[in-house]
């Protein structure tokens, strides 16, 4: 009997293990983190449940440009802190959805990454009224309708100005392979500078964590 107790006690703590992943503490979601508490107690909610409503919609937006903009006004925030705190909140229940997490699990989630008790509060109420509907929407969505076939690149230096023949400004030239799920296929071209190429990868690597974490 207490080798099969201790079996039991083992599985749930290797599951908890697992959920206990289920956000990795990175330099964006710390940032968005401290964001998200520094945001009126107040609005939060309607903004959280706008994005809950439309999460299962891959190609709509939570809010159009005109909402973002009155947004960042209401908000006290710049564009790209607002994105920021828009994908995170997204990314945060797409990751319940995902683990089909139950409300007191997300709840010590929320608190592993430092966030404060009343947003808390406001994502698991919300995600306990919702959660079982948004769950068997996304499940109906369709995960792949585009596919990446081909990744080609350049680098190039421009020069800056006419006049300042010594100045040049690098950049990597992107083009993507897609094929849609109509299997026609389509060339995408991306331009970055410096900054926005480092961006982009920072991106890819918070995807990729948690991608591992996913997958772990």
């Amino acid at each position: 009997m207490c080798v099969i107790k201790s079996l039991v006690v083992q599985r749930s703590k290797v599951a908890w293990d697992k959920m206990a992943l289920m956000f990795t503490a990175t330099a964006n979601i710390k940032k968005a983190v401290s964001l998200i508490n520094q945001l009126d107690a107040a609005k939060f909610p309607r903004l959280l449940q706008r994005i809950l409503q439309k999460l299962h919609l891959r190609d709509d937006r939570s809010f159009s440009e005109e909402e973002e903009e009155m947004l960042q006004q209401a908000l006290g925030l710049q564009g790209g802190d607002l994105q920021l705190v828009l994908e995170t909140t997204a990314f945060v229940l797409e990751q319940a959805a995902y683990h089909s997490a139950k409300p007191a699990v997300l709840e010590e989630q929320l608190k592993n990454i430092q966030l404060e008790e009343d947003k808390i509060s406001v994502f698991v109420k919300a995600w306990s009224a919702n959660g079982k509907e948004v769950i068997l929407k996304l499940r109906k969505r369709t995960l792949a309708p585009d596919q990446l076939e081909s990744v080609n690149w350049r680098l190039n230096l421009q020069m800056a100005q006419a006049s300042q023949t010594k100045m040049k400004l690098p950049n990597a030239m992107f083009e993507l392979g897609v094929r849609h799920d109509d299997d026609t296929r389509e060339k995408v071209r991306m331009e970055f500078t410096h900054d926005e190429l480092y961006d982009f990868y920072s991106q890819l690597e918070t995807i990729q964590e948690q991608l591992d974490t996913l997958g772990s």
